[in-house]
């Protein structure tokens, strides 16, 4: 079986295989979902590769309702299409997000009593556990890495914010698909751990419950993405806090203020954009040009005064910044702005050919 393009999110062959393993126990054949799915049949499946998520989606939404089980074979009675959908409607009803985790891990309890999962607080840091009452079995791995990205998931969802995980830990040896799990989760790993957790910033908690009843009627028509993939990777960080900074009438807003504003700590803040490859300064430094550049194309301010909105003390280090930014002087930059404004549009020939052409 070819492996899936790298550069589409993938998922390992060894879920997909988890899944035909609940096929077997009930006595039904998988062939018919793999085949729908775009999968190959079981028997060629290797278990050291990796498939594309959008066939492991499909085959794990046509499972569980082939299984009329969501838990996919994990615990000893089934939990029936629409449990999970149940209790994340029990939750939507909590004002801050502390409360709706801890009410859907309760509720969790309510349909099976072969795990459990708690919401604790240990000082500043969110903690998440998994505790197992029975032998999981040969779907161990794939049950607690599953239930532990749809508790994650959830809560994602529920505050709409991507919530950074610190670190993830598993209780049994790591697999040989083991890099997966930095793509699933983000954030360190961790295997031979004593049980099933994930450890993040204790601030997301206090983060409003932004869903409502029709949101989580969109969400339920397409639940696996939110098991399946990491939340709304879209959604970059960085993206708001650049708006933020140039929106902000302090252009020396510090991390703590951003941070502030976000509802986040400083510490998430921080791993966010580390995951994203850049860090506050660099955005602090974009947003600082992106100002400046609007500033000197008005034309009409001192360029002392264009250094002191864009967070410079002085006019010889703003001037070495635009420098590195632009390779113009804030001068040069101005002139050639105005330039760009006096130019006739293409195809015209001044106040004529513009009238003539919105005339026409």
């Amino acid at each position: 079986m070819r492996k899936a393009a790298s550069r589409l999110p993938q998922t390992p062959v060894a879920f997909v295989l988890a899944i035909v393993q609940a096929y077997e126990r009930r006595g039904m054949d998988p062939g018919a979902a793999l085949r729908k799915a775009g999968l190959a049949p079981e028997g060629v499946l290797d278990p050291g590769e990796r498939v594309a998520i959008a066939p492991f989606e499909a085959f794990t939404a046509d499972a569980m309702s082939e299984l009329d089980d969501e838990a996919l074979g994990w615990f000893s009675r089934r939990l029936p299409w629409g449990s999970y959908g149940m209790l994340l409607r029990a939750s939507l009803t909590a004002p801050g997000l502390e409360l709706a985790v801890r009410r859907w891990c309760r509720h969790h309890g309510l349909l099976t009593e072969d795990v459990r999962i708690e919401l604790r607080l240990e000082e500043e840091v969110g903690v998440i556990r998994i505790r197992e009452f029975v032998d999981l079995g040969v779907l161990r791995e794939f049950c607690l890495v599953s239930l532990l990205r749809n508790v994650h998931g959830i809560a994602c969802w529920l505050a709409d914010s991507r919530i950074a995980p610190i670190v993830a830990r598993f209780p049994f040896p790591a697999p040989a698909h083991a890099e997966a799990y930095g793509r699933m989760f983000g954030g360190e790993i961790a295997f031979d751990a004593p049980e099933t957790e994930l450890r993040f910033d204790a601030s997301y908690l206090r983060l409003p419950v932004v869903r409502d009843d029709a949101s989580l009627s969109g969400l339920l028509r397409n639940p696996i993405p939110l098991m399946a993939r990491r939340y709304r990777q879209d959604r970059l960080l960085s993206q708001r806090i650049n708006g933020f900074i140039v929106a902000s009438t302090d252009p020396l807003a510090n991390a703590e203020e951003v941070a502030g504003h976000l509802g986040i700590s400083l510490r998430s803040l921080q791993r966010h954009l580390r995951d994203e490859g850049t860090s506050f300064l660099d955005l602090q430094s974009e947003a600082r040009r992106l100002r400046a550049e609007e500033l000197l194309r008005r034309g009409d301010l001192p360029l002392k005064r264009v250094a002191r909105l864009a967070g410079y003390s002085d006019e010889s280090s703003f001037g070495r910044a635009f420098r590195r930014w632009t390779g113009q002087s804030p001068g040069e930059f101005r002139r050639n702005a105005s330039a760009r404004a006096d130019s006739p549009p293409p195809g015209g020939t001044g106040e004529a050919g513009g009238g003539t052409a919105a005339l026409r």
